[in-house]
């Protein structure tokens, strides 16, 4: 290839990359550029926000210990086992990243729903879940979760299987190694995934709506309640939209910083 060719091909690569990079952030720029600060401090004092942002924290932390409490031990045994049933257990736990999430919200109400197959269980116990505060947190784990289990379970294939195997033959029972030797050094990685997971669960709308519903002050979550101010407020809706948008620029800032990060490229963060 001569350097004419060479010169060509970056020059029409760097325009495509340029225009297409323009492209992804023209939609943020504009957002960021037609809100000024007072009128952002004007649609965060709007009725609707301070009852969102409520329920949208509390929610996405109860969601986020679950995940942790469950996503751990399945992204332990996941990566501990070589076997076929781990295979396709991996594979269908990231099931909820690629469906749409209406989709995901249709499925939890079969599921759970008052006419889904856990239904009369459930009210055999006294239990309705559907449109409630728990569906919201149950909407945020099925959607979140998968983010988190993927990045453990990378971590967790990535550690030195030889410090694992003299933990063992120095008398080490399988929980202390788990607690004392596991967990401390895929903890970046823990970390970096627990926090992917948040942010996917502050973000969900699809599943939300359609399990949980958009009752203000009990299911509505940030999100919805861009949704429900774009008919009244834009201004509240813009100011939300902004909130959000720093709230993720942050934490992308922080995963990208953090030390010694193994998680998955889709999930963000890089082997160093």
């Amino acid at each position: 290839m001569s350097w004419l060719q060479k010169t060509g091909f970056r020059g029409a690569m760097g325009a495509a990359a340029f225009v297409f990079a323009l492209f992804l952030l023209a939609p943020v720029v504009a957002l960021l550029l037609t809100s000024g600060p007072g009128e952002i401090a004007r649609g965060l004092g709007h009725p609707i926000v301070g009852p969102a942002l409520t329920v949208s924290l509390i929610t996405t932390t109860v969601s986020l210990v679950i995940v942790l409490l469950g996503g751990t031990p399945l992204a332990w045994w996941v990566a501990r086992s070589d076997g076929r049933a781990a295979r396709w257990i991996d594979t269908l736990v990231q099931l909820p990243i690629v469906i749409p999430p209406a989709v995901s919200g249709i499925a939890l109400l079969f599921a759970f729903g008052r006419r889904g197959i856990f239904g009369s269980l459930l009210d055999s116990a006294g239990l309705s879940v559907a449109f409630t505060g728990a569906a919201v947190v149950m909407a945020q784990v099925f959607v979140g979760a998968p983010f988190y289990v993927q990045a453990a379970a990378v971590a967790f294939r990535h550690l030195d299987r030889s410090l694992l195997a003299v933990a063992k033959t120095l008398g080490a029972q399988p929980a202390r190694m788990f607690f004392r030797i596991a967990l401390p050094l895929a903890a970046p990685s823990l970390i970096a995934g627990a926090a992917m997971s948040w942010a996917r669960a502050l973000g969900e709308f699809g599943a939300t709506l359609m399990f949980a519903g958009n009752l203000q002050g009990k299911t509505q979550t940030l999100p919805l309640a861009i949704y429900t101010a774009l008919e009244s407020d834009l201004g509240a809706a813009r100011a939300l939209s902004v909130l959000l948008i720093v709230v993720a620029f942050a934490l992308l800032l922080v995963l990208r910083r953090w030390p010694r990060t193994r998680v998955p490229g889709f999930l963000l963060a890089q082997d160093r």
